[in-house]
């Protein structure tokens, strides 16, 4: 059964009055798992999308890079979308029901779908101040601190003044060795075999290829500083 199949069947019960809290009770193991994924990403998504008060063709292309959607299935993920933005459950509502279906695991998985927000969010050229705020509230309910955060932004968010550090989540007074290890650290969290293995769908692995560009940019950075 494909991904996009076990979505329509997720998004066939929340419209016959099942909450979203109940499709991710069901959805709590792989390869299920992928399917939580790919809703949470949806769903909070829409939220976002409502936080700077437009949705861009730009970031519906952004959403397509995520997630290849077969032809066919893009009334499914429509409903899903549309679904999820006009539900009168608040984007923290959602968040925390996210949080709760991996609660117990490690923060590898969330992290991961913070990625998947961030790429839509930047997809118009524009970070706007609302979407800071929106992705940063939904990151202190995933748990994450606020270093944590500042390396996913710092990875995604284009700008002129990004520091390399910050990138790898360490400090300019952190020593070489350890700046090695965190940079080693990223680019295992980084590869294909592990994201998968985290639940994260094969469609949105793609996702790493822009993770890897900053970790590896930032590394180099760093060692030319260090020249």
């Amino acid at each position: 059964m494909s991904l996009w199949t076990r979505i329509t069947d997720a998004v066939s019960s929340l419209a016959a009055g099942d909450s979203l809290s109940d499709v991710f009770a069901k959805l709590r193991t792989p390869p299920e798992r992928s399917v939580a994924f790919a809703i949470a990403v949806i769903a909070l998504g829409a939220k976002m999308a409502k936080a700077d008060g437009q949705v861009t063709k730009d970031e519906v292309a952004a959403f397509r890079e995520v997630f290849t959607i077969p032809e066919g299935e893009e009334k499914n993920a429509g409903r899903l979308f549309n679904l999820a933005r006009t539900d009168v459950a608040g984007f923290e509502d959602y968040a925390r029901k996210i949080k709760a279906m991996y609660d117990g695991d490690e923060a590898a998985p969330l992290c991961d779908l913070m990625e998947g927000l961030f790429h839509i969010a930047v997809a118009d050229g524009h970070y706007h101040p609302d979407e800071d705020a929106f992705l940063a509230r939904v990151a202190a309910i995933f748990g994450m601190d606020d270093a944590r955060f500042k390396r996913l932004r710092a990875q995604f968010v284009p700008d002129a003044e990004r520091d390399p550090y910050e990138v790898l989540g360490v400090s300019p007074d952190t020593p070489p060795q350890a700046i090695r290890a965190a940079y080693r650290q990223l680019v295992r969290d980084t590869h294909p075999d592990q994201m998968l293995a985290r639940g994260v769908p094969e469609e949105a692995v793609k996702l790493a290829e822009k993770r890897m560009i900053a970790i590896n940019r930032a590394w180099d950075e760093i060692n030319g500083q260090a020249a």
